[in-house]
């Protein structure tokens, strides 16, 4: 089974000592997880920032059972907000969401049109509130339809807040799942 198709690198882990199993979030195939060969080479290595938009080539020897990618970077993403903690605590907070609540190989194209529009506009001056409402967004369109309304002119701690609540009690509890790192990092930084 082949397929290819446009996504953003979610996670990325050694596999062994020039391979690394990374998941990637697709516009036509949802999450997917596979090994790529070779890499932590030294050359493939830059291409695998959490964040990057790549085109997965994606093949396996059956629908359901492990495949490997071959990829090429379309767009690097995160190396320019390396000097800035922020906005890449932002960055790998939204990909560690995905990664623990998109289900595996279901397409939603609402979410994935959602996430590339905040990293495009995670450079504007108002980022955090684009970041808050994005998380919003995420939490309905994964089926909780919130009719609280927050007033997003109020202090971002506060709307962090309130989606972490939000995240925790539709999502995080229930599923016995851990509350990523990197969330918890960006929302201190408005404290």
């Amino acid at each position: 089974m082949y397929w290819s198709d446009e996504g953003y690198l979610l996670s990325k882990n050694n596999f062994d000592e020039n391979s690394i199993i990374i998941e990637g979030f697709t516009l036509k195939h949802g999450k997917c997880t596979g090994i790529i060969y070779g890499g932590s080479s030294r050359k493939q290595k830059r291409n695998f920032q959490i964040g990057n938009k790549i085109l997965f080539n994606w093949i396996s020897k059956g629908e359901n059972r492990s495949g490997y990618f071959s990829t090429e970077l379309i767009k690097p993403v995160s190396p320019f907000f390396f000097d800035d903690k922020k906005k890449s605590a932002c960055i790998l907070a939204a990909t560690s969401i995905l990664k623990i609540l998109l289900p595996e190989k279901q397409i939603n194209e609402k979410i994935y049109y959602s996430f590339e529009k905040l990293l495009e506009d995670i450079k504007l001056k108002n980022w955090i509130k684009l970041y808050i409402n994005w998380e919003l967004l995420l939490i309905k369109e994964l089926g909780f339809e919130d009719n609280i309304k927050m007033n997003l002119n109020e202090d971002p701690r506060k709307a962090l807040s309130f989606n972490r609540h939000l995240l925790m009690e539709n999502f995080i509890v229930p599923n016995r799942l851990k509350f990523p790192l990197f969330r918890n990092i960006l929302e201190n930084y408005f404290y």
